[in-house]
């Protein structure tokens, strides 16, 4: 009775935690869709609001009409959830304001940058306000957030639910139980007294005629046979108690023959698997090589296009009669030509430098090298890079160490650690570059990123060639095979590198080299190029281009510019790109494939999923151009797929044949 006791308590115990399994896992999902749908429509209505009225306030701030200001907040009347709502000058002073029926006059003293943020049950939202490129001031709105009480609405829901139907599936168990598990209990008792007594002529009586019968039935019919085996067996004991002992001799001989033959076997059995372990080595070594050649082709193929999209793409407006230019312009263009062409030239360094450090045939010039020289130096030829991405370097300031050294190859390798923290850094982040005594006479340099940090793993994987510090996206520019030779040269100086990072404070990359006696420093200076905006122009239709390279982002804006049927917009990421796209709606979309933050693919997939930008074509424009990457692409979607470098031929038919397909569409839709 007590093993039928608890097998009632297993099957109860089974149906109930499966009933809970589904119901928390399909009202967790419920929920937790729902809260997501509302944050997110929340968010983004408010960003639209506050954008809308940046829009209709820009006239009143260039007129300094507070009175026009005020009644566009005003018109936050209609949104019950808005609380309180201001304008804000440039300068920080509040020029006009809202409030809601009942709420305190609480606002900020001054905007505190843009963007949004949740501050208990109230959302707070900064947005500023661009006319014509110049800031003029920032719309500042408050509303509920309820979604901390909307969550505990639904959880209460949630327990009522799941109580409700955990009793009930409890009472049906209670009353169903006895079904199942009585055909069961009969069979057991007969077994059970079949073991005791050893009499196979019990039967269990059949009770149901189910699967449970059928069972019964199968039990009967096994206690059958083995009752009639029983019976042969016996008589057949006799017989092979004669035959064992005849066998028993024979096996005895046979053991000693076998005795050889197994010793033989099992040595020839270790060098078998001796072969296949020695074998599965090279095999594995074989395959991370034809992995790592893979990897290589493919980041050359990619790398390599981006500035040669550049180069090509300028050149071909410069030797264009069909695009005439300005000198400036071709000034303009020269120097993008130039910067693509040294990028160029840098990576094809990198390869050869590579090549020239895995062969042995690197030349160094050992001599003592002042660290105070060698930083003034770096720091002149990183800070354009750090500017454009507004990450401070922060140098020692009267470093006395001396370190002996190769200078050139020092400095390079100082500004491969120097340009991989920058380039992998957060924005408004910082560098720090330290240098001090170590052990042995020797001199530690540092340089420590407040990047977003490596796993144990990717530590662990830093200096194998094209390991791209982790960024597997190929969002940043390079090789991958930077720090590898950074790791040889430094070798090859009689130094060491090492590196420690964590994925919440950053990295800290250091080497060491032999310490030496001290040498004046010398002071080197860099500069600073502007980066142009474009400015918006009037035409019929309007183009969005999504890429995160300025050189691209100036080659398709020159392009463009010679078309007054087209007017451009620009976004450098997906996420600013996705917004964009739902506030102008353009005609098309030019969108590449490796973005920092979201690919490109991933941003036509939110495209698609949303009906307000559903219907808007979306052109690739990528240097990933071997022909799996154009299979997959046109495969999720994309109109039409351009690689770079680009063909200014192919690039304005592609443009002209979906602009003109759209229109088409357009005009069916009015018909």
């Amino acid at each position: 009775m007590m093993q039928l006791r608890s097998m009632r308590q297993k099957l109860v115990a089974v149906v109930m935690l499966t009933t809970l399994a589904a119901l928390l896992v399909s009202i967790g999902g419920v929920i937790a869709y729902d809260l997501r749908v509302y944050h997110r429509a929340l968010l983004g209505d408010m960003a639209t609001q506050a954008e809308l009225l940046g829009h209709m306030t820009s006239a009143a701030l260039a007129f300094d009409d507070a009175a026009l200001a005020g009644e566009n907040l005003a018109s936050l009347r209609i949104r019950p959830a808005v609380r309180a709502g201001a304008v804000y000058k440039a300068d920080g002073t509040r020029f006009a304001s809202y409030l809601a029926s009942g709420e305190g006059p609480a606002f900020p003293a001054a905007p505190t940058g843009e963007g949004v943020r949740v501050e208990g049950d109230q959302l707070l939202v900064f947005r500023r306000i661009v006319e014509k490129g110049d800031f003029i001031g920032t719309v500042y709105l408050r509303a509920e957030y309820g979604l901390l009480a909307r969550a505990i609405d639904y959880l209460a829901i949630a327990a009522a639910v799941t109580a409700l139907a955990m009793l009930t599936a409890y009472l049906l168990m209670r009353r169903l139980d006895r079904i199942i598990t009585a055909p069961i209990f009969a069979i057991t008792t007969i077994a059970r007294e079949v073991v005791r007594t050893r009499d196979y002529s019990r039967r269990a009586p059949r009770i149901s005629d189910d699967e449970a019968g059928e069972l019964v039935d199968s039990f009967n019919a096994m206690l059958t046979e083995i009752e009639q085996r029983t019976r042969a067996l016996e008589r057949s004991n006799r017989e092979i108690a004669r035959e064992a002992r005849q066998r028993a001799e024979a096996q005895q001989e046979v053991m000693r023959l076998n005795e050889g033959l197994e010793e033989r076997v099992r040595l020839r059995t270790l060098q078998l698997e001796l072969s296949n372990a020695e074998l599965g080595v090279a095999m594995e070594a074989a395959s991370k090589a034809s992995q790592a050649k893979t990897s290589f082709v493919s980041s050359m193929s990619h790398e390599l296009r981006t500035p040669l999209n550049a180069i090509l793409g300028f050149a071909q407006i410069l030797t264009s009669d069909a695009m005439p230019t300005t000198p400036p312009q071709k000034k303009d263009f020269a120097n993008h030509i130039l910067k693509s062409g040294r990028h160029l030239l840098t990576l094809i360094n990198e390869i050869l430098d590579l090549a020239k450090v895995e062969s042995g045939t690197v030349a160094l010039s050992m001599e003592p090298v002042a660290l105070a020289d060698m930083f003034t130096e770096c720091e002149g030829m990183i800070a354009q890079m750090a500017s454009q991405r507004r990450i401070r370097v922060l140098f020692p300031e009267g470093c006395p160490e001396v370190v002996l050294a190769d200078r050139t190859r020092l400095k390079q390798v100082l500004l491969n650690l120097l340009s991989n923290a920058v380039k992998y850094n957060r924005e408004l982040g910082m560098v720090r570059v330290e240098a001090g005594a170590a052990a042995a006479g020797r001199v530690r340099i540092s340089v420590q990123d407040t990047g977003m940090g490596l796993s144990p793993e990717q530590v662990g994987s830093l200096f194998q060639p094209f390991n791209r510090l982790g960024q597997e996206s190929g969002k940043e520019e390079g090789t991958g095979i930077g720090l590898v030779v950074t790791k040889r040269l430094l070798e090859l100086m009689g130094g060491s590198i090492g590196a420690a990072s964590s994925s919440s404070t950053g990295s800290t990359f250091w080497i060491e080299l032999q310490a030496t006696d001290p040498l004046p420093s010398a002071l080197a200076a860099g500069t600073l190029l502007p980066f142009e905006a474009q400015a918006a122009a009037q035409a019929s239709h309007v183009l969005l281009y999504v890429e995160d390279n300025p050189a691209n982002l100036k080659l398709v804006q020159e392009i463009i510019g010679f078309r007054s049927d087209l007017r451009l917009l620009m976004a450098p990421d997906a996420h600013l790109g996705l917004e964009m796209a739902r506030v102008h709606l353009p005609d098309l979309i030019l969108m590449d494939i490796n973005l920092p933050g979201m690919s490109g693919t991933e941003a036509l997939g939110q495209l698609r999923a949303d009906p307000r930008t559903a219907h808007i074509p979306v052109i690739a424009l990528t240097a990933n151009a071997m022909p799996r990457d154009v299979e997959r692409g046109l495969a999720n979607g994309f109109f039409r797929y351009l690689t770079k470098p680009i063909d200014i031929g192919q690039f304005g038919e592609a443009i002209d044949s979906t602009l003109a397909l759209v229109d088409g569409c357009a005009r069916a839709r009015e018909a």
